[in-house]
């Protein structure tokens, strides 16, 4: 009679996690084993890693780190565990998702199921509304500095699971792959780029955050996505109370606010007009502050509303520059649109929700690519900016939905 496993796993799941790992693709971790590598011996890779987790063998490997730009010559690292560990962590992240859930805050959007950045953004406008003040907080380096005795005491508190315990240690702990090749270790924080790591500082700031929030100033709301933290007071004194008590709490949860990057923000409008050091802030990609808008009667007034904000902006821009357009005079103008549409149908989507203007005026400039297009295309366009442009319109009058944002802009 075969030995139990000191671990109950089922199959079923492992295999239902790697479905998930698959259909989100990713690069390859130090193995350097694609997803399609992993494929090709699917059935005795699944039931190694069952095996080993279920018998209490398994250990990750290290963790592929990839500085990503994240503007003015800063990186972000970001972590690649193997097929493998992500399959092994969304076995977990299955598991405690759900349990989760029941428990986190309701103003926390970032990471979980059923819940976007843009009903972050919604919130953050309606309580700016409501609200004179706001406190835009940056946790400095949050993914890189998370305490492992203060994780692990959390996880504890919602997961009686040894083996679970067991392997969040362990991803906590793992190695780092740098890019010049040489292995570090890691004391402090979870990888950007994990399965379970949102899960896990999901977990980490309910607590030094949301929970603590919600006993000790319940009046005040506030959205959080991630490490992304905006508060809303009614006053100065209000708002300064609250940094100064939030500073000592992240601190004694081994988190520090980014001095330069934290501050108070006055919502200054038309009908708040003091004066402030500080009247915008930036919010997972769009920017707030006063901004000339209509009622539904036709009245002009200000009011403290996002639009995409510039950094935004200048990433889209530079997204745009990236296709060099003007060099792909072997496309159609349709095999030209299937490449830059489901870009341009993202930033729509995302940020042509809220106050839509910024975006318009971007989008409008698009067409001033295709027509260097066109001018280079065809010969008896060439020089011809005025011809060129009657030529475009009239593809825009055929056919108005052959670009995302002409049906956008002229719909």
């Amino acid at each position: 009679m075969p030995k139990a496993k000191p671990f109950e796993i089922p199959k079923r799941v492992v295999w239902e996690a790697w479905k998930r790992v698959a259909a989100n693709k990713g690069a390859p971790g130090v193995d350097e084993k694609s997803i399609e590598a992993y494929r090709s011996c699917l059935g005795d890779n699944l039931y190694t890693l069952w095996n080993r987790m279920s018998s209490g063998s398994y250990y990750p490997q290290p963790v592929r780190q990839v500085l990503i730009p994240k503007g003015e010559g800063n990186f972000r690292p970001l972590g690649i565990p193997t097929v493998a560990d992500r399959t092994a962590q969304m076995v977990v992240k299955m598991i405690l998702e759900p349990r989760l859930e029941r428990v986190f805050h309701p103003s926390s959007y970032g990471y979980r199921p059923k819940r976007s950045a843009k009903q972050a953004v919604a919130q953050a406008r309606r309580n700016c509304w409501n609200h004179d003040w706001a406190i835009d907080l940056d946790i400095r380096a949050f993914f890189d500095t998370i305490d492992h005795e203060l994780m692990m005491r959390a996880v504890e508190k919602h997961v009686p699971e040894k083996w679970i315990q067991l392997y969040i240690q362990r991803w906590l702990e793992s190695e780092v792959e740098l890019a010049d090749g040489t292995i570090g270790t890691r004391n402090c924080g979870t990888p950007q780029g994990g399965v379970i790591s949102p899960l896990l500082a999901n977990l980490y700031l309910h607590y030094a955050f949301d929970h603590w929030m919600q006993r000790n100033h319940p009046a005040i709301p506030f959205e959080r996505y991630a490490d992304d933290v905006l508060c809303h007071c009614r006053s100065q004194k209000e708002a300064e109370a609250l940094l100064e008590a939030l500073r000592e709490r992240l601190s004694d949860c081994r988190l520090e606010l980014h001095p330069a990057k934290t501050k108070l923000v006055y919502c200054k409008d038309g009908k708040r007009r003091a004066k402030y050091a500080h009247t915008r802030f930036d919010f997972l990609g769009f920017s707030f502050h006063g901004r000339t808008v209509q009622d539904r009667r036709g009245n002009l007034f200000t009011g403290f509303n996002p639009a995409v904000s510039r950094k935004a902006l200048k990433r889209m821009n530079q997204a745009v520059r990236d296709l060099k357009i003007h060099r792909r005079t072997s496309l159609t103008l349709q095999e030209l649109a299937a490449l830059l549409n489901p870009m341009v149908r993202g930033w729509v989507g995302y940020y042509g929700t809220f106050y839509p203007e910024p975006l318009r005026r971007f989008l409008v400039r698009l067409d001033l690519r295709l027509g260097r297009w066109a001018r280079k295309k065809y010969k008896t366009l060439r020089r011809r900016k005025q011809r060129s442009w009657a030529w475009l319109k009239r593809c825009r009058k055929s056919s108005p939905r052959l670009f995302v944002h002409w049906e956008y802009l002229f719909s």
